[in-house]
């Protein structure tokens, strides 16, 4: 059911690690690199809760609920990663990046969605932490050949305005990966078909006209956010820090090896796909220990110490010029990743409706995207204007910015929501 999933964090995890690299091949300059990657934010914000919404209202006997979208959204984000390393100019790949958003956009939130469609409560976090697994090996496999390909084929000096070969073999198996293990789960996992009640309420559905089905899904993500559980509204606080963080480091990352090893932008890029690698290694080892840790201490206690731990992976990163070294903290962040890619989608599925789950995930998604809309739009000038275009202050930044996440996780309380909707029903 997750192998999907493989295909679609490979690609997620190329833009972390190479969109800024190349980025900076074209020309970029370090302060103009969170505005180039609004994309994400935007795209994730329109696209993750419509399809949610749209999702909840389809049903094919041949295709399923969710599977269509992923399939269509993997299509167009295999098309965007073949041609990505191709870029002829900065515009280019920035108008790649905005139409590979939309395609990554378009498989992922379904397919949260799909995952909780077909598990009862009591395998939740085992469901959600195995879909934890496949973000990390698929972003460790994309970025374990970002490191080799420039080990095997890189060296000579770096063009300006040219993106090296090395880095083309990485976003070619990308394109074959998205849509091969997409296609592999659409095809392998059947989706359990909408109760007799569901099913009028899709029929229902398809008989109003076009206009008024266009507007449903704007209705129902604006019913939704009012209905919203006060767990979400409290989560959405935690996102807001934690989000805004991964956006700095993953833009920041490759700057800041520059600065304090002295690398090019090649050897850069290449340190910064060995830590990436590094944490999703440790991501794919701990998802599933997690599940037993969070039954017995609890969803919000392991997340907010997972937190903690990778505001201190990047506290310590700036400190470390060893290339060796440096790969350390990142067993802290790796556990950190494993949390977050898993236990607040297992917490949020049992306390929302199943009927709405699609939206719901969506809504979630949108928690993601508008903390990372906001760093694109204001990071640029915070790290000109506060931080003295440092990617050392950028990067403590970004962990203290962990370190209030952790502790606003403190407060989330699924017993208690599920308790709260009991007393009220």
């Amino acid at each position: 059911m997750n192998v999907g999933f493989l295909g679609i964090q490979y690609s997620f995890g190329l833009q972390q690690s190479a969109i800024n690299p190349i980025f900076l091949f074209l020309g970029a300059k370090e302060e103009i690199l969170p505005i180039l990657n609004i994309a994400g934010p935007v795209t994730g914000l329109i696209v993750q809760p419509i399809i949610g919404a749209i999702s909840d209202k389809t049903w094919s006997p041949r295709w399923g609920r969710r599977k269509p979208f992923f399939l269509i959204g993997a299509l167009l984000g295999s098309i965007c990663l073949f041609l990505f390393p191709l870029s002829p100019a900065l515009w280019f790949a920035v108008g790649l990046l905005w139409i590979l958003d939309v395609g990554n956009n378009m498989a992922m939130e379904p397919y949260r969605a799909f995952v909780g469609d077909k598990l009862p409560d009591q395998q939740m976090n085992l469901g959600y932490q195995m879909q934890s697994l496949f973000v990390g090996a698929g972003i460790l496999l994309a970025n374990a050949s970002i490191f080799i390909f420039q080990d095997w084929f890189g060296g000579g000096e770096e063009i300006t305005g040219a993106v090296p070969k090395w880095l083309y073999y990485s976003f070619f198996i990308g394109s074959f990966l998205s849509l091969a293990t997409i296609l592999w789960s659409v095809l392998k996992t059947p989706e359990i078909p909408p109760s007799q009640e569901e099913f009028e309420v899709i029929r229902r559905h398809r008989t109003l006209p076009f206009w008024e089905r266009f507007k449903i899904p704007f209705i129902e993500i604006s019913e939704a956010v009012k209905d919203m559980p006060k767990f979400m509204w409290k989560l959405s606080g935690v996102y807001l820090f934690q989000w805004y963080a991964l956006f700095i480091y993953w833009q920041f990352i490759t700057p800041l090896f520059r600065t304090t090893m002295g690398f090019d932008t090649s050897q850069a890029a290449a340190q910064a796909a060995k830590m990436s690698t590094t944490y999703n290694i440790v991501t794919t080892v701990v998802a599933l220990v997690l599940v037993p840790l969070t039954m017995r201490y609890g969803g919000k206690r392991v997340y907010a110490l997972s937190l903690f731990g990778t505001a201190i992976a990047l506290f310590a990163i700036p400190y470390i010029s060893d290339p060796v070294y440096v790969l350390m903290p990142m067993v802290l962040f790796g556990v950190g990743w494993a949390a977050m890619m898993g236990i607040p989608y297992s917490m949020v599925s049992k306390i929302v409706p199943q009927d709405r789950r699609g939206v719901y995930m969506g809504i979630l998604n949108m928690m993601i995207v508008i903390p990372m809309g906001i760093e694109t739009l204001s990071f640029g000038p915070i790290f000109k204007n506060l931080l003295g275009e440092s990617s050392v202050n950028a990067m403590l930044f970004a962990g203290t910015f962990f370190t209030i996440a952790a502790v606003l996780a403190l407060r989330l309380n699924v017993k208690a929501e599920q308790d709260e909707e009991v007393e009220q029903a």
